[in-house]
């Protein structure tokens, strides 16, 4: 099987178990065509995902909404970072929906870069999309990774009225961290206050996040993550290796073996989480329809 190393050749060589096979089939070319016929953007691409050809070959993807520009500079993400200066595609909801009806997705992970630049940061086009892809697809299910919205509580509120399925926000990384990892307009606090928040507005709904490992986090600050996030009430809880996107990211601190996650899951299966999703390739949407039996 081809593969690629994710990291290159430049950076430390990771172990065997994180390389991935190159995207290819079909499938692939098929969701990738109608992705640029509607001039839409993916996490899968923007953020150098490594399940990108086992997820677009299934036929399933993370649409990016609010374009590819995102006003935050964590030291983790690929994404580009810019001012896209209050730019809004107001028809891009319906794009998103006639891809998610012509491709047959029954479950779609949305996800927007941040937008510091809109007073609702982006809130509502979040929940536009959502109830646009309710609206031409029904049955389907929408689980949204959200930013924080400086946390501003009447955001999330107005994407929770949206009613998405699961209401998914990342920790990203253990609390200590949190300053050296991510943007300083976030917060490890902040994010546990969304989420509470977005729990309280819909406890039937899910909550989910997620942390990145291998960035120098100890066992006993990624259990206190998995305490705090279910002190909260977020139901859905993943972890998978950080990867280095470029020399000018966070080096990786140390890559975590298989068995290592495979102990991380157990803990946090034992903490009460409804899902847990922990190996090395996993990222916040890898298989993220599993939360939800026969979908």
């Amino acid at each position: 099987m081809t593969t690629i190393d994710l990291i290159g050749a430049a950076r430390p060589r990771k172990p065997p178990w994180l390389r991935v096979s190159l995207p290819i089939g079909d499938e692939y070319e098929r969701v990738k065509a109608k992705v640029n016929a509607l001039g839409l953007h993916t996490v899968c691409r923007e953020a150098a995902c490594p399940n990108l050809a086992e997820c677009w070959g299934a036929g399933t993807a993370t649409i990016m909404i609010l374009g590819d520009t995102c006003t935050r500079g964590c030291r983790f993400c690929n994404v580009k970072t810019g001012n896209p200066r209050g730019e809004v595609d107001w028809l891009e909801p319906m794009r998103v929906a006639e891809a998610v009806r012509d491709l047959g997705w029954r479950y779609l992970v949305l996800t927007a870069v941040d937008r510091d630049d809109l007073c609702d940061g982006g809130a509502l086009i979040f929940a536009n999309t959502v109830r646009a892809i309710h609206e031409r697809v029904p049955g389907s299910r929408v689980e949204i990774l959200s930013g924080d919205y400086r946390g501003d509580l009447a955001a999330v509120d107005i994407v929770m009225d949206a009613k998405p399925d699961v209401f998914a926000h990342n920790l990203e990384t253990v609390r200590r961290l949190t300053p050296s990892v991510r943007d300083k307009r976030a917060g490890y606090d902040q994010s546990l206050k969304v989420l509470a928040h977005a729990k309280s507005r819909a406890p039937q709904r899910y909550t989910k996040t997620s942390l990145m490992l291998g960035l120098g986090e100890t066992g006993a600050e990624i259990e206190t993550a998995m305490d705090d996030a279910r002190a909260v009430g977020v139901d859905i809880f993943t972890m998978g290796q950080y990867l280095q996107p470029s020399k000018k990211h966070l080096p990786v601190a140390e890559f975590i073996t298989p068995q290592k996650f495979d102990e991380l899951g157990r803990i946090a299966k034992g903490k009460g989480f409804h899902q847990v999703v922990s190996s090395p390739l996993s990222r916040s949407s890898y298989h993220a329809e599993q939360a939800f039996p026969g979908a």
